[in-house]
């Protein structure tokens, strides 16, 4: 950030008398311009038969890799509604009773992602101009070598880790951007 989107001024990078960290403030009319994490909120939809739906990316980042629908939250809107809009706007699903399944911090992006677990009412889904293909698949024909995102991957094997108990505990989890080799 450069310049400051009230008054149009430069802003400097500081950190406030009364906070703990850096920002940018405006000098000129005071403003501390504050830049928090974004919510990315998503499902994990479940077929009546039990299959897992995925969706494989028709756009970037990871194009062509498989994920489940997720996508950024919009303002005025809750997480479960996003997560739902999301999975419409992905793979035409219209999920019911949503269950909180994980909330994954990815601290080195500045980014939360939130996903629900949903019952699909119907074998009803298709592609979309977000996905070329969406298929659902058994356990043990997920493509886990072609998952888009580490996150989506955790809440994938958090899932099938507790499929078969009563109740599928929340996973709180952090993930880290991988260090580099060299």
């Amino acid at each position: 950030m450069n310049f400051c989107s009230h008054c149009g001024h430069r802003v400097r990078f500081d950190t406030p008398e009364f906070d703990n960290r850096p920002r940018f403030m405006c000098d000129q009319c005071g403003t501390v311009h504050y830049q928090n994490p974004r919510v990315i909120t998503g499902t994990l939809p479940v077929a009546p038969d039990g299959r897992i739906l995925l969706c494989r990316r028709a756009i970037e980042p990871r194009h062509g890799y498989w994920t489940l629908p997720a996508g950024f939250m919009e303002n005025g809107e809750t997480t479960v509604e996003g997560a739902l809009r999301e999975t419409v706007e992905e793979s035409r699903v219209m999920g019911k009773n949503p269950q909180l399944l994980s909330m994954v911090s990815l601290p080195d992006f500045d980014q939360v992602h939130v996903f629900y677990r949903i019952d699909m009412p119907d074998f009803s889904f298709e592609t979309t101009p977000e996905s070329s293909e969406v298929v659902l698949f058994h356990r043990e024909d997920i493509p886990w070598d072609e998952i888009a995102f580490l996150t989506v991957k955790v809440t994938l094997e958090h899932y099938l880790e507790h499929l078969d108990s009563e109740h599928v505990p929340v996973l709180n989890s952090v993930v880290h951007r991988p260090k580099q080799m060299g």
